[in-house]
């Protein structure tokens, strides 16, 4: 009975159907591309015809048994293409690393852990730019400014079917929906803060003019742009609320993260010391001391109630940001004195919702219309609101739209600072820490063992 089943498996018609029904499910109906359909004639002839393996194959492995250069030379081309390949599909399809850059999501997420983003938990998104250097992101190695990409191919939004949809509380990977124009030569700064900053300055046109010729300014596509790792707090059609730093979702007080981090003002009557700190999880980098006993230290609420009872600890007061600036989102003070720790409420946009649209809550949702759904907006003088030329006083959205937010709370650019992101925008879902590295210790004491392969939460 196994041998006929292994004749059975052995012949070149079943190999051909059982390949294809694979590659269609996988590239033509999970992908919904009908041009992967043209990958069956390949299959067929690598079953069936075999007229590339009489005509081509047979004689490039001729060669390479002829000339041994050649042989040399092709063995690295295939290794390197099969492994681009194979790479290429997983980082595209299944999963991608991620290396956590700052300490906005600290204590959670600390500086140096290296991340597995899963990509089938929310649906794998297709690439909008398909034309480009393997494995990179925007720019080519041991470069800061050459492209590497190609725009010629720009495919629209795209997500195949995930596990589940975000949840609230997930910690989720995204691309920067600010980082559609960048400063090539300070891309550490989001553009439209510094635009605000030369408009300010020089006022409207001028500021934007300046910048310009101080800069060179560029865009990049959704899939090219910066990945950035926050906490989403709030779903579509959620309402969102900040009261005293607490989050509040839908009237709701969010639910607590234990290693969530605020900063207070810490004055001592002497220094606390180093072995403290380090058993705290503060680093250097985190550290602000006046030599005068006063600390400005992000702590846990574990950590704050350890500070607490140091003896050396004259008083313990929480940081809170009450002095509205154009820097908090809709980036408006005239019409919404928010900050970090005060804002809100603020509705999330979900697909298919209709608001309606007024001279209050434009500043709210242009960016969506703009620049995330691509439509022509325009006030008139008399407060007329026109869409695409059209007279509107409301507005359907077409994607969901998520808040997202850093555990470091304090020391974290989030929602707070430039809004909502789109769905087209997520890339993943933080699964575990799959190695973690401290920059200010030498090898091997700054591998910490005690976050391999931990799930994040």
């Amino acid at each position: 009975m196994m041998e006929r089943l292994k004749q059975f498996m052995r012949n070149r018609w079943v190999k051909f159907s059982l390949t294809t029904i694979i590659y269609l499910l996988w590239f033509v109906v999970w992908t919904g591309n009908l041009w992967f359909l043209l990958g069956v004639p390949v299959i067929y002839d690598l079953f069936i015809s075999k007229w590339f393996g009489r005509h081509v194959w047979s004689r490039h492995k001729a060669l390479k048994t002829r000339n041994r250069a050649y042989k040399t030379t092709m063995e690295w081309v295939e290794a390197i293409l099969f492994a681009a390949v194979v790479a290429s599909i997983i980082h595209i399809f299944v999963f991608q690393m991620y290396v956590i850059p700052s300490s906005s999501m600290e204590k959670t997420l600390l500086v140096g852990d290296y991340l597995y983003v899963s990509k089938v938990t929310y649906g794998p998104q297709m690439p909008n730019t398909p034309l480009s250097f393997p494995l990179v992101h925007h720019t080519m190695p041991l470069s800061q400014t050459k492209k590497s990409y190609c725009e010629a191919i720009k495919l629209p939004y795209h997500r195949l079917k995930g596990l589940r949809k975000i949840r609230r509380g997930d910690v989720v990977v995204f691309n920067f929906p600010a980082g559609d124009t960048v400063l090539l030569e300070k891309q550490d700064v989001t553009y439209y803060d510094v635009l605000r900053q030369y408009q300010a300055r020089y006022g409207q046109a001028e500021g934007r003019r300046r910048l310009e010729r101080d800069f060179t300014v560029v865009s990049r596509p959704v899939d090219k742009r910066e990945n950035y790792i926050k906490r989403c707090v709030a779903l579509p059609g959620d309402t969102v609320r900040i009261m005293a730093s607490e989050l509040f979702v839908n009237g709701t007080p969010f639910e607590a993260i234990p290693e969530r981090e605020f900063f207070y003002f810490v004055t001592t009557s002497s220094p606390i010391s180093s072995q403290a700190l380090e058993e705290m999880g503060i680093s250097r980098d985190e550290l602000q001391y006046d030599n005068m006993g006063h600390y400005f230290l992000p702590l846990t609420a574990a950590n704050l109630e350890r500070v607490n009872r140091m003896q050396n600890v004259v008083a313990v007061e929480k940081f809170e940001q009450t002095e509205p600036s154009p820097v908090y989102f809709p980036n408006d003070t005239s019409a919404y004195r928010w900050t970090e720790d005060w804002f809100g409420p603020l509705w999330v946009p979900a697909k298919g919702a209709t608001v309606e649209l007024t001279q209050q809550n434009l500043p709210l949702y242009r960016r969506i219309i703009e620049t995330y759904e691509g439509n022509s907006l325009e006030v008139k003088d008399d407060g007329t609101i026109l869409i695409n030329g059209e007279p509107a006083d409301r507005y359907t959205f077409r994607m969901d739209y998520y808040f997202m937010m850093g555990d470091n709370r304090h020391n974290s650019a989030d929602s707070r600072f430039w809004g909502f992101v789109p769905e087209d925008h997520i890339v993943g879902k933080a699964s575990f820490v799959w190695l973690s590295l401290d920059k200010n210790k030498p090898f091997p004491s700054n591998i910490r063992w005690n976050r391999m392969f931990r799930s994040i939460k």
